[in-house]
């Protein structure tokens, strides 16, 4: 899967010399919380909505509300835009960027194409991801299980559940409890809870957690 797949295009870009609070009103109409920045058509920065509020007067100040207004009105994005933007293309694949996001603690990378902004992706699609690859939208048994880190024991683990009349609604891998192991976490659907237990049980070193859902 790459970025190009799930991100959120058309993008809304803001101009450097837009003022903070129409910035702010934009991202509340448009209910987004990051906005990459444009100049003739190329990325120059990024803002968040945290940028904007950060750059409101602070609540204890003891100027009058409309000198606050005023001032306020006076920032442009230009002057609380992060400016050295991580970006992404849209070949990139998407855990690729799930890392950069995670690494550098942001929330959303502007995607490029030739130098211009196609889309952004974010962590809220990363979520939606997540959620299809649990299949948390679709009615089943779900199992989390313990098997051993070597080759073959996935192929044993499809098996029985193909023997049992059983397919696959979703599955994940993940780290297991220590290097021998690793930890499967997937979804059925056609078998019943006792017959998925009884399938796995043999093939599997432990079954953490079973239930329908």
């Amino acid at each position: 899967m790459l970025v190009g797949e799930r991100m959120s295009h058309p993008v809304i870009t803001v101009a450097p010399d837009l003022p903070v609070p129409d910035a702010l009103s934009l991202m509340k109409k448009e209910h987004i919380r990051r906005a990459p920045v444009v100049k003739d058509g190329k990325l120059i920065g990024i803002v968040s909505d945290f940028d904007l509020i950060n750059a409101s007067p602070s609540p204890v100040t003891t100027l009058s509300i409309w000198e606050m207004n005023y001032l306020l009105s006076k920032v442009t994005i230009s002057e609380v835009m992060t400016k050295n933007v991580l970006t992404v293309t849209e070949e990139t694949p998407i855990e690729h960027a799930a890392r950069i996001m995670a690494d550098n603690h942001v929330g959303g990378l502007p995607v490029l194409r030739n130098g211009y902004v196609v889309g952004i992706i974010t962590e809220t699609d990363l979520f939606k991801i997540f959620l299809e690859l649990l299949g948390a939208r679709e009615a089943g048994v779900r199992a989390t299980v313990l098997v051993s880190d070597t080759p073959g024991e996935l192929a044993k683990l499809t098996e029985v559940i193909a023997a049992g009349k059983g397919n696959f609604i979703a599955f994940g891998q993940f780290t297991g409890e220590n290097p021998s192991n690793k930890m499967l976490t997937f979804k059925i659907k056609g078998m019943t809870q006792d017959e998925v237990k009884a399938a796995i049980s043999p093939v599997v070193k432990e079954i953490l957690d079973l239930r329908s859902c």
